[in-house]
């Protein structure tokens, strides 16, 4: 006999865990005549210690991921080597102009819509100071100054993207390179 309530989400279901990783793009060049800010790429050293960080990361998050970045060339850089790390398709990286310069937390819920409800994990990459304090915002306990290709780990007892909160994560991570850059 099939209750008629069979297709009513069962109290188990309501919540699911939802994970954003916050990650700050590597070193970059510096400012130089003839290049804009949003051309800067990474140094060497940037793409090495990027390199060490996504691997660290790889350690830890074994679910997959959808990958969102700023469309600085630093951040595309950041995330193209973390997406190498995560088994990523490339042609999957999201790309959205919100990210860039002065992000803030009302843009979130639209950043995170292109991922979709299906993405239960999402990789940010750009920039400080709006990740550090976005990530500040979304954590009951606070967080710490997000230091060139640090990464940090919230995680919400959410249904949907629409459902983050203030103050409503719990920081699961907080990986930083052994020496700030």
């Amino acid at each position: 006999m099939v209750s008629k309530h069979s297709n009513q989400t069962s109290p188990l279901n309501l919540f699911r865990m939802k994970k954003l990783i916050f990650v700050r793009h590597g070193k970059a060049e510096e400012p130089a005549t003839g290049i804009t800010d949003y051309e800067r790429s990474l140094t060497l050293k940037g793409k090495i210690i990027s390199r060490l960080m996504g691997k660290k990361l790889r350690q830890m998050e074994k679910s997959p991921v959808t990958i969102i970045t700023s469309p600085a060339f630093r951040a595309i850089e950041t995330a193209l080597i973390f997406a190498s790390e995560f088994g990523v398709n490339p042609d999957k990286i999201i790309v959205n102009s919100n990210l860039y310069y002065k992000m803030n937390l009302r843009y979130l819920p639209e950043i995170l819509s292109a991922a979709g409800e299906k993405s239960d994990t999402v990789m940010l990459f750009g920039h400080n100071p709006s990740f550090t304090e976005i990530a500040n915002s979304l954590c009951s306990e606070g967080s710490d100054f997000m230091s060139k290709s640090s990464a940090v780990g919230i995680s919400f007892d959410i249904r949907t993207w629409k459902d983050i909160r203030n103050k409503s994560g719990k920081q699961e991570f907080y990986l930083k390179p052994e020496k700030d850059l």
